[in-house]
Parts: structure tokens; C-alpha cells; sequence
């Protein structure tokens, strides 16, 4: 089995800490960050693994807020960029947390600041090492 997962996500999911839309999108999140540590995971583009549970998903588009999908479009394209992988990349979890070490400063002013799920970012002890520029995983 192999995991799909989108740019943003890649990044996003090293600072899971057990919140989300309600039950079941968290405990697909769980489930997920399981599989990551046995399973390949092909990045995609547009809905994966984690989209497919969240509420505001929506004829395969994110509906968060008015504009959601093409920004989330355009932040998967920054990730994917940082990361140096493509749509179609086969990858490994460990092999992806290493360059978020690497990147994190860059995505951090791009889009942290601004995210509705910082104040849950900021509670992972993987992002506050970053945030304190110490690299640990």
C-alpha cells in the first residue's frame, strides 16, 4: 500500500498534535502518520489522504473559505518546491522530515504566521525546535 499525500501536507502533518475538524478527520490523521512510518508515499496533487475526510472537501475541492482551493493549490506548489520533489515522487517519511529541518525557515515566513492551525503547531515539539533553529528528529 502506498499513502497520497499533497505538498502542504508533507509539511504540515510533522506538527500533528492530536486536533483537527472533529473525530474522524483526527483519527485519519493518526492513522496516516502510522502508515508513514511502514509505507511509501506518492505525492499528488489536489485532494489525498488527508483531504479525503475533511469536512470542507467538497466535489474534490477544498471549501474552507472562498478561495481556499487555489490558495492551497499554490501553497502545495511552494512545499513541493522546498522539498525538491514532484507530483509523481515516490518518497519516504524520514526522508521528508529531514527537509523540512532544512526548509523550515522559508516555509515558516511564507505561511505559518498566518495559518488558523499555528496556535496547534506551536504546542509539537518538532516545530519548536525548528522555530528555535535546532534540528531534531
Amino acid at each position: 500500500m502506498v499513502l497520497n499525500l499533497r505538498g502542504h501536507h508533507l509539511i504540515c502533518l510533522h506538527f500533528f498534535g492530536g486536533e483537527g475538524y472533529d473525530a474522524a478527520f483526527i483519527k485519519n490523521l493518526r492513522d496516516i502518520l502510522q502508515r508513514t512510518e511502514y509505507e511509501d508515499i506518492i505525492v499528488t496533487e489536489g485532494a489525498d489522504d488527508v483531504c479525503r475526510m475533511c469536512p470542507y472537501l467538497i466535489n474534490n475541492q477544498c471549501q474552507y473559505q472562498k478561495g481556499a482551493d487555489l490558495q492551497i493549490k499554490e501553497m502545495d506548489q511552494k512545499a513541493l518546491g522546498l522539498l525538491g520533489v514532484s507530483v509523481g515522487d515516490k518518497v519516504k517519511w524520514h526522508e521528508i522530515k529531514e527537509r523540512v529541518s532544512d526548509i523550515f525557515p522559508d516555509w515558516f515566513s511564507g505561511y505559518c504566521h498566518d495559518c488558523d492551525w499555528l496556535s496547534v503547531c506551536e504546542k509539537d515539539v518538532f516545530y519548536k525546535s525548528l522555530r528555535q533553529g535546532q534540528r531534531r528528529y
